[in-house]
């Protein structure tokens, strides 16, 4: 290599390092704000974390009512994460001021997981060796068999209150019989549905005959 070529690229890699911070500078500055809501309810997401992935990952969180707001460059990447949120990202678009405001949008993320049944014991082969095991104490029976006396359950009886289907049937019960009764009392009073009316009815047509035979 001549020293000619040396000094054309070392010519070359002086223009790209001007050039390079000067395509930079032309990056316009952005103010950028905006308020994060959820998506689905329309309420403010607070604590987001916002991130400028362009700008070697610049970090800022929005404050407790979703607001944010900090210095971007024109087709800056920035991306949005939270706990129990979808993360989303968007590109700063060329505007004609120095400020862009966005609403920003953050889906909820919904997982579902599997059925979890917790267990004592590691196998139903344990409980059961543990429920044969069990030791009831004799206070405990003793206390059973007095709760479950004759006499316990009619004191109970007399304190406890009837429900609603109880007071029915014993009020459907008091109607049959009272109905039952007035029947038979009905019968008894009609002198032909009454053996005691045909007995004297029958004694009296008797006598009669034995007078009118004594007579003639």
């Amino acid at each position: 290599m001549n020293i000619r070529m040396i000094r054309y690229i070392l010519v070359v890699l002086f223009a790209m390092g001007v050039a390079m911070p000067s395509m930079a500078q032309q990056q316009k500055l952005v103010q950028f704000s905006g308020v994060i809501h959820n998506a689905d309810t329309n309420v403010v997401v607070p604590y987001v974390t916002v991130k400028n992935r362009s700008f070697n990952d610049q970090t800022f969180t929005a404050n407790h009512q979703g607001y944010f707001s900090f210095v971007v460059h024109e087709g800056d990447t920035i991306s949005f994460s939270s706990v129990g949120y979808l993360p989303t990202r968007i590109i700063i678009p060329k505007v004609q001021d120095d400020k862009y405001t966005a609403m920003i949008k953050l889906t909820a993320e919904i997982k579902e997981l599997p059925m979890v049944t917790p267990y004592p014991w590691a196998s139903i082969d344990e409980f059961n060796m543990a429920f044969m095991s069990l030791e009831i104490a004799d206070d405990d029976i003793i206390v059973a068999k007095k709760n479950l006396s004759p006499e316990s359950l009619a004191a109970l009886s007399r304190v406890t209150p009837r429900s609603a289907e109880e007071i029915q049937s014993f009020n459907a019960m008091q109607n049959h019989i009272g109905l039952t009764n007035k029947a038979v009392n009905q019968r008894m009073a009609n002198p032909l549905l009454s053996p005691f009316a045909w007995g004297n009815l029958i004694r009296q047509i008797t006598e009669g005959n034995k007078s009118r035979n004594r007579n003639n």
